[in-house]
Order: C-alpha cells, then sequence, then structure tokens
C-alpha cells in the first residue's frame, strides 16, 4: 500500500500508511488512551501495556498486511487493525501470542471477581480469551479494531482509515467484517452506524456490555 495523504474538511494533513515496527509503543499508548469506553484508561492501569497486547500488539505482530495507521505532525493518531478470518485467529493466539503472555502474567483466578482491579481482568482475559459467537463468524469471518486519539477524531479520519483498510482486506479476500463494540462508548456506536455497519448481536449477548456489528464489503 503506497502511502496517501489527504486534508480532509479543514483538518490538518494525516498519512495514512502500513504498520511498521518502531510503531508499536504508539499502538500501546492509543489503546491506551481509548481504552475506557472510547476514554483514556491509563489512570485504571498499572500496567500500561495490558490492553494493546490484547486488542492491538497481536494484530501488528502477526498480521502486519492488514495493519493501517493515521499519522499527523505529532506521530501516530490512530490505527486500524484487522484480519480476514476471526476463527483462524483465535485459534493462531492460542499458539502463537497468549503462551508467552501466561507465563508472564498470572492468572487472578477461574472466574471473574467483584474487586478485581482493571490489570487483574486483563490478565484474566489473556488467560480466557473470549471466543466469538459462531453465528457471527459464520456469516461476518473478518474483524477489525480502529482507534483514534481526541486530536483526530470529528474530522473524518476514522472513516478514511475504515476506507483504506476495507480496501486492502478486500484485496486480501475479505467480503463480510464485524466489530465489537463497547455498549458503553456511544461515539463509537453511531461511527460504526454511519459507515454501514448494522446491528448483529445474538439474542443471548442482548444483555452484554459488547454490540455486535457488521457489514459488507458491496453495502
Amino acid at each position: 500500500m503506497a502511502k496517501m495523504a489527504f486534508r480532509p474538511y479543514d483538518a490538518p494533513m494525516i498519512t495514512l500508511r502500513r504498520y511498521q515496527p518502531a510503531d508499536l509503543e504508539s499502538l500501546y499508548a492509543i489503546s491506551l488512551a481509548t481504552g475506557e469506553a472510547g476514554s483514556d484508561a491509563s489512570h485504571l492501569y498499572a500496567d500500561k501495556r495490558l490492553i494493546g497486547l490484547i486488542y492491538s500488539a497481536p494484530y501488528a505482530v502477526l498480521k502486519p498486511d492488514l495493519a493501517l495507521v493515521a499519522e499527523d505532525d505529532q506521530g501516530i493518531a490512530g490505527y486500524a487493525l484487522g484480519v480476514p478470518d476471526t476463527r483462524s485467529w483465535e485459534d493462531h493466539l492460542e499458539q502463537a501470542w497468549w503462551p508467552a503472555l501466561r507465563l508472564r502474567y498470572p492468572d487472578p483466578g477461574p472466574t471473574p471477581q467483584e474487586g478485581w482491579s482493571a490489570d487483574q481482568r486483563r490478565q484474566f482475559m489473556i488467560h480466557h480469551p473470549g471466543r466469538t459467537p459462531q453465528e457471527i463468524v459464520a456469516a461476518f469471518p473478518a474483524h477489525l479494531h480502529l482507534n483514534l486519539l481526541p486530536r483526530s477524531q470529528g474530522r473524518g479520519h476514522g472513516a478514511a482509515l475504515l476506507d483504506a483498510w476495507l480496501t486492502e482486506a478486500g484485496s486480501d479476500g475479505v467480503d463480510a467484517i464485524h466489530v465489537g463494540v463497547n455498549r458503553g462508548n456511544s461515539r463509537a456506536v453511531r461511527f460504526w452506524r454511519k459507515a454501514g455497519f448494522a446491528d448483529i448481536t445474538p439474542p443471548e449477548s442482548v444483555d452484554s456490555r459488547t454490540i455486535w456489528m457488521g457489514r459488507r464489503q458491496d453495502s
């Protein structure tokens, strides 16, 4: 993917490009800065990398050909990361990502507890990662994560980053994509709906904190 620069509306110039290994620390920082339902989660975590170790770093490290970043004059301002086959990705993480982290982070217990810290809740996820509902991966096999720092939000950068990722994914054969959105992040829910993603949450998950949304490439 060649570099693409554009000036949406009256926003500063940004560049969309493929992820590079030197960007990894920025991905950790963005994951933390947007980790509390879209808001800054840095005050919640002792280990500032934990969110990124789950939601951004594995994609950048293990699937860099579908990892894009948005860069402005202050540095990396956002990312879009994803995979074409969610189920095989979950299996791959069990082989290539979680084992090393499980040695580094202890399992806080077999079931989540009310008084756990944010770090303990993420450590539990490392030892007991959830599986995406089968009806979702059957109809919308691919998935992605997209996050922007506040300075880059509301300027059209998210839509441009999503379009660039969808173009890359389309050339990789992806035609049906889902996202999991925190129910408390109303801004993100509005973004995905505006981008053509519809609610596909299974009936048994309607009370969960995650809203599942999907889109087909031709929609």
